[in-house]
């Protein structure tokens, strides 16, 4: 029976009924394995090939979970990762051995996305993470006290914080580790014990504990950031390395783009319709152009901007093109709504940069006669900035 609240004075409006609370909000950024459940489950029930110990699907319905499909009950399995099934072939043949896997490549590569998804489909778990940062300490690594009870009490086990690595090891599931080039020298070589010997001593107890079947790390590492924090090369001999690279061909990249813009855009509930294929074309086209120094034809030369412009920019640019279209346009989105993100993705460095996209807008967009409208739109906003 639902009751609804009544106000002491009559001439006031009854307040909202209360929301339960099992009606909880969706989240933002569903992890992977929540986000895919009902395809981690069809793989799982058509799986019938052999699965290292604690995997939860075969390596082949790893590569199938990642690369898409479609099973022999019709069940459709959505592209994850775009690009060569040799990569990732090879990146879950590593996680089948005792060694862990480095995926290494320029931002925007897909790196972090392939760790979160390659976790998922092995361990149903993407939540053991370690975040690189300068500011990383060992304990994230290690592990680390709950103070309250270690002065109470001293040194035990309840007083003990795991850190994802230990949690990891104890029940035998992936743990990633993400811009491990980031971290500090120190904290990075406390992962060499653990990558080697697959124990991780605990001193302060006189125990250790060891990794149980199923254990497994995946590392991320940018190209740009080798000069950050340089690993040992003791550290590196214990990993497996898969580069990523920028897509191929053009093609490729405008479908990565596409696809992750339509799903962010159904995530975020905006009310536009995805850009049209000519406009992701452009920003693509652009981002390779500046990327390469060259345009397209190889003609002309140009100034390469000191970002990445990488694919994951490219999208971030769309979606963001997506939101101005909806909530301040007719929900189309058009040249003003792309031009907007467009500028500040290539204009890091306001001198350096300023100089390489005012030239290219005015040697190339503005030599394009279908392009005209991206060029004023441009042209526009980064008078407006200057």
């Amino acid at each position: 029976m639902t009751t609804t609240a009544v106000s002491a004075r009559g001439d006031d409006p009854p307040e909202p009924p209360a929301v339960p609370l099992t009606d909880a909000p969706a989240v933002l950024r569903p992890h992977a394995e929540q986000q895919y459940a009902a395809e981690l489950a069809a793989l799982a029930a058509s799986d019938g090939r052999e699965r290292p110990p604690a995997w939860r699907l075969s390596p082949w319905a790893v590569c199938e979970y990642l690369l898409g499909g479609t099973l022999a009950d019709g069940t459709v399995i959505t592209p994850k990762y775009i690009g060569a099934r040799r990569l990732v072939e090879v990146a879950v043949a590593t996680l089948a051995t005792d060694r862990a896997l480095l995926l290494l490549g320029a931002p925007g590569t897909a790196k972090t996305w392939m760790s979160e998804h390659l976790a998922a489909a092995i361990s149903g778990d993407s939540t053991l993470l370690i975040q690189g940062t300068a500011g990383t300490s060992e304990e994230a690594v290690r592990y680390g006290w709950n103070y309250a009870r270690l002065i109470a009490e001293g040194p035990s086990r309840a007083a003990l914080v795991p850190s994802p690595v230990m949690t990891a090891m104890a029940d035998g599931k992936v743990v990633r580790a993400e811009e491990l080039t980031r971290m500090p020298a120190e904290v990075q070589d406390a992962l060499i014990t653990v990558l080697s010997e697959k124990t991780l001593p605990v001193p302060e107890l006189g125990i250790e504990v060891q990794a149980v079947p199923g254990f497994t790390l995946i590392a991320t590492a940018n190209d740009r950031d080798r000069g950050v924090n340089e690993m040992s090369s003791a550290l590196k001999r214990r990993f497996n390395t898969v580069v990523l690279p920028l897509p191929a061909s053009q093609d490729t990249e405008v479908e990565i783009v596409s696809r992750r813009v339509a799903e962010l855009g159904r995530a975020l509930r905006l009310p536009a319709e995805p850009p049209a294929l000519a406009e992701v074309r452009r920003v693509v086209r652009i981002f390779r152009e500046l990327r390469s120094g060259v345009t397209e034809d190889g003609r002309t030369t140009l100034k390469t901007p000191t970002g990445t412009l990488s694919t994951a920019e490219a999208i971030s640019v769309l979606t963001n093109g997506m939101t101005l279209a909806a909530h301040f346009g007719d929900g189309q989105v058009n040249a003003a709504d792309v031009a907007a993100g467009l500028v500040g993705a290539v204009v890091k460095n306001p001198v350096q940069d300023g100089v390489a996209w005012n030239e290219y807008l005015e040697a190339v967009v503005k030599e394009r006669p279908d392009w005209l409208d991206l060029y004023r739109a441009c042209r526009d906003l980064t008078v407006t900035i200057e």
